[in-house]
């Protein structure tokens, strides 16, 4: 039977997804692009907020309108949006075969085969403790370019977060072994992959329900020694679980990308403090002068809230300050969704959302014009970066009269250096004197800069 998987959300869901893919596969099913070609249809939903909520609904109303004209006779919806909101999915959508809950990728294909044979249906419970099933690494079927593949080392969460869904979602945190991720690395390189991205909800915590003890430095160290590996880039690392021992290993380790995703969500120690957060805002900052100090061309990624309940003029003045001062290199901001369910549902001093937006805007400008200062700071650089593929060139390339071939607006190379995570950070646009395949290696010489994306030759 045909299938069509719709992936939403983070990364860590797509590999979930790829891991639903390489099962339906395994079962004889065969992955369409089209939806109107499929008689599966799975929707791996995102429920952490509210606007990834609306998300789902209305992917899962267009999957239900496949249901009713096209040829679609099983459709099954999973993933966080599924786990949290079951009942109202099953009344709202009568198309709906089968809600699977959260981590259930076995049950998603059982579900999808019942509904082919008008078996059963209904809410599917999974075992959101459960300690992850890591033969199904083995199954998983990239759904990207191949040169570069999301290593979930964990599920779960336990840092009980005030605004946060996910624990109540997803369970509490269970690392998986390091056997098992090197093995599911080492094939991951035998289909071409070169950077590894580690994600999970803290990945700084991994290995501490197991080992006893964050070992997120002897996972790096033993996927270091893959021979096919070039790049490890690690992402979601709380800076409280940052070991002095894990920025040696990036100060040292050179497969070990200079660049780490933080999210500290707030400098201020009362708003850290009703969010539920371990940090303070002296920890922070020692934090990040620590790994500036250990590794000075690191890149730090970060994300912020705004508009958090009761945070004052006075507290989103001491993050702008903060913002002003640490000069991150790459920053994104939410303003401050209140979900239910969580315990900042129930605080007082809840925000007008002009508010909470207005603060975001005022932090994001703040942000621009950081972000272009340090990008300006690259011209007439050199960095390495890996190919993702060709792009139309943007319109502030090229510059004027120095990128023959390139001026008249056609085909230009596109990729990322150490400091660019995949979709969230911004790209490296360069000429060439041919195609440059996905996955190589090059040196390209930065000869302008944008707010976010940088401009080049290869050298």
């Amino acid at each position: 039977m045909n299938f069509h998987l719709i992936s939403l959300g983070c990364d860590k869901n797509l590999v979930d997804s790829e891991v639903m893919l390489g099962l339906l596969s395994e079962a004889g099913h065969v992955l369409v692009a089209d939806p109107a070609e499929a008689g599966i249809i799975v929707v791996n939903t995102c429920g952490f907020i509210a606007p990834a909520v609306r998300e789902g609904i209305q992917t899962v109303f267009a999957a239900a309108r496949q249901k009713e004209e096209g040829r679609c006779r099983a459709l099954v919806v999973t993933g966080c949006m599924a786990e949290r909101y079951k009942s109202e999915i099953l009344a709202e959508f009568p198309e709906v075969d089968a809600v699977v809950g959260a981590g259930g990728f076995r049950e998603v294909l059982m579900a999808a085969e019942n509904a082919l044979e008008k078996r059963g249906g209904g809410f599917i419970q999974t075992d959101t403790a459960a300690r992850p099933d890591e033969s199904l690494a083995a199954k998983r079927i990239l759904s990207g370019a191949g040169h570069f593949a999301y290593l979930k080392i964990a599920e779960g969460c336990d840092n009980r977060c005030t605004y946060c869904t996910i624990p109540s979602i997803r369970g509490p945190y269970r690392s998986r072994s390091m056997e098992s991720l090197t093995a599911e690395a080492e094939a991951l390189t035998r289909h071409g992959v070169k950077e590894l991205i580690l994600v999970a909800q803290d990945t700084a915590r991994y290995g501490a329900d197991i080992y006893g003890k964050s070992v997120l430095r002897e996972l790096v160290r033993g996927l270091s020694k893959i021979g096919g590996i070039a790049w490890i880039r690690v992402l979601y690392a709380y800076p409280e679980n940052i070991t002095p021992e894990f920025i040696r290993e990036m100060a040292e380790n050179p497969k070990l990308c200079h660049y780490l995703d933080m999210p500290v969500q707030h400098c201020d120690d009362g708003v850290l403090g009703r969010m539920g957060r371990r940090s303070t805002s002296a920890g922070l900052k020692e934090t990040i002068s620590r790994l500036r100090r250990e590794v000075p061309d690191i890149c730090l990624r970060t994300t912020l809230i705004t508009g958090f309940p009761g945070e004052t003029e006075e507290e989103y003045g001491r993050l702008l300050e903060f913002v002003r001062e640490t000069r991150f290199d790459r920053l994104g901001v939410f303003a401050y969704s209140r979900e239910n369910g969580t315990p900042a549902y129930a605080l007082p001093g809840q925000l007008d959302g002009r508010v909470k937006k207005r603060r975001r805007d005022g932090i994001l400008r703040l942000q621009k014009g950081i972000s272009r200062e340090i990008n300006e700071s690259f011209v007439g650089k050199t960095l390495t970066v890996i190919v993702d593929g060709t792009t139309d060139a943007p319109g502030a390339f090229p510059p004027a009269g120095t990128e023959p071939g390139a001026a008249d607006g056609g085909k230009v190379c596109c990729g990322r250096s150490y400091r660019d995570s995949y979709e969230v950070d911004g790209t490296v646009f360069f000429s060439s004197g041919a195609e440059l395949p996905s996955g190589e290696f090059a040196d390209i010489e930065v000869t302008a800069a944008s707010e976010y994306d940088l401009m080049g030759r290869m050298v």
